[in-house]
């Protein structure tokens, strides 16, 4: 059974219309991803001074730094509309054949999680893409026969947290491929006070880095743990957001200095515990754990992985030094045996 966590990197129950009064909409109120948003100012105004739609666009990465933001943000530097859907709920070909007739000329149309596309609405992408045709076949059986329709030309921008889950046919076919990394801590220190500013919360240095710090790397995790230091800072102090305020606000949401949350840690106490530090196969921490695989893969690992908490190799997990430091440095005391007590 999946827990809600607050940490969460997936966009939670009621959240999407406060996360959407947060987001920029022009490249230069974008902050992060430097590299990214040059390449694609570039791919902008090229396209634009030729006074054609861009290139398709795929944008993959971990969930919550902005791909569904740049999206946005795309359809506004070019002027045009833009149509949003994600990969589970076009189940059919008719599904995606009335959104593409429906496209008027240099449209966006976004596709979420474009990996769960089913293979025959997929396959029937390919030609809307590179030919701007669909084929629409009529009747059925020795009566069946293929009507192709032009529709105008458009940009789809994918977005996919699993890039390695994309066929290679359709990978082939975007022209603009961008990878959507972590954000620094002074990166989300900078989105933190652009978001306060507009709440019309007074925050200062120390405490917008405070929250950066435990928000994983992640914009969406900063803007929402901000929202709860926001109701302590109320509460318990005068409203505004100093250091201590948000030191002891997400100390009792359970967030230490790192950014790890309870289930951070009982991932690594049970391959300490459990397995001797590792190497152990995710099926038996999963087990273990009494969670899904694909949760672990997806909410707990890609952070762990990417601050060296763990390393991953073919034999399977493995806790690093680092980990066992963090675990005692938090009050979990760790033996020579590398076993942790608490």
């Amino acid at each position: 059974m999946t827990r809600l966590r607050l940490i969460d990197t997936n966009e939670q129950p009621g959240e999407e219309k406060f996360q959407w009064s947060l987001r920029p909409d022009k490249l230069s109120d974008y902050i992060g991803q430097k590299d990214l948003l040059t390449r694609l100012g570039i791919s902008i105004k090229a396209a634009k001074k030729r006074g054609e739609p861009i290139d398709h666009v795929l944008l993959y990465g971990p969930p919550g730094l902005g791909k569904t933001t740049l999206a946005h943000i795309i359809s506004n530097e070019m002027s045009s509309n833009i149509i949003c859907t994600s990969g589970p709920a076009i189940e059919r070909s008719g599904d995606l054949m009335g959104i593409l007739t429906n496209l008027q000329y240099a449209d966006v149309l976004f596709i979420d999680e474009i990996h769960r596309l089913p293979r025959p609405v997929e396959e029937f992408l390919y030609s809307a893409m590179e030919d701007f045709k669909i084929d629409f076949v009529v009747d059925k059986g020795p009566f069946a026969k293929t009507i192709k329709v032009n529709i105008k030309h458009f940009t789809l921008v994918g977005a996919t947290t699993r890039a390695g889950l994309l066929s290679s046919p359709l990978r082939d076919r975007f022209g603009i491929l961008h990878h959507v990394d972590f954000y620094s801590t002074e990166e989300l220190g900078e989105i933190v006070k652009r978001s306060s500013s507009i709440l019309n919360v007074p925050v200062d240095e120390k405490g917008a880095l405070e929250i950066a710090r435990r928000s994983r790397g992640t914009p969406r995790i900063a803007n929402r743990l901000l929202r709860r230091v926001r109701d302590y800072a109320e509460v318990i102090g005068d409203g505004s957001i100093n250091e201590e305020i948000a030191i002891k606000s997400l100390g009792l949401e359970g967030i230490d200095p790192e950014g790890l949350d309870g289930m951070d840690k009982s991932y690594l106490k049970t391959i300490i515990e459990n397995y001797q530090g590792g190497p152990v196969g995710i099926e038996a921490i999963a087990a273990t754990l009494n969670e899904e695989v694909d949760t672990l893969q997806d909410m707990v690992e890609p952070f762990l992985l990417k601050t060296g908490y763990i390393s991953r190799s073919p034999s399977g997990r493995r806790v690093t030094h680092k980990a066992y430091q963090h675990l005692g440095d938090s009050g979990i005391l760790i033996q020579s045996s590398g076993q942790i007590k608490i």
